[in-house]
């Protein structure tokens, strides 16, 4: 668990943001994460939310130097099986379940998961979970429910994702028990589906510019 609880860490640590991805068509999956990795945004959080999403992961994986790629909306012990045969170095899960928690003790892919009380931390804490996703950060709480966390839990940090843009995401980068965000706007579907990389870069380099 430790090493796995570095590996998230490091990732984390990467960039201000990680982008949430829900990507229709492989054939954007290349292209989208070299301009992302391009703009200094090197983890990419791939979503389990259509049918291309593990195809996507395989390819990025192989093809996309810099690029550490994740697999999110992970539901299932069958989910981080697949996401983990694809290639995938991290996953992330909304939420978990005792199934899931179990899995992921017998797989070497390291799992950041979701939470959004403090039971539910503490429940992921005692499992030795020191890195947790804070999901829907906005409508659980946001920032403010972050920050009454920081002092009765401050061997817990976050990737809070949910209703975060640009424009808030400062407010949660401030806190000392987040290490960094998750968030869709660095692919929009719009810019996706218009083959648009040098948007997605800008984007990216927005992003990476990011501070607390």
């Amino acid at each position: 668990m430790e090493h796995k609880q570095r590996q998230i860490e490091a990732t984390l640590r990467l960039a201000p943001v990680v982008p949430v991805v829900v990507i229709d068509d492989v054939k954007a999956a290349v292209p989208m994460a070299r301009a992302l990795v391009a703009g200094g945004i090197p983890a990419i959080e791939v979503t389990l939310r259509t049918a291309a999403a593990l195809e996507a992961i395989r390819a990025i994986a192989a093809e996309v130097e810099g690029a550490i790629v994740g697999v999110g909306t992970v539901l299932s012990a069958k989910d981080l099986h697949a996401a983990e045969q694809a290639g995938a170095r991290f996953a992330v899960s909304p939420g978990v379940s005792p199934h899931l928690l179990a899995a992921a003790d017998d797989s070497n892919l390291p799992l950041l998961p979701g939470a959004a009380t403090a039971s539910e931390v503490m429940a992921l804490l005692e499992r030795g979970y020191r890195f947790q996703k804070f999901f829907p950060a906005v409508p659980a709480g946001g920032a403010k429910l972050l920050s009454a966390w920081a002092s009765p839990l401050p061997q817990v940090h976050f990737c809070p994702t949910g209703g975060i843009s640009l424009i808030s995401a400062p407010e949660f980068l401030m806190l000392p028990n987040v290490l960094c965000v998750g968030g869709s706007w660095l692919t929009p579907a719009d810019k996706l589906k218009n083959a648009d990389w040098e948007g997605i870069e800008q984007l990216a380099r927005e992003a990476s510019a990011l501070c607390g």
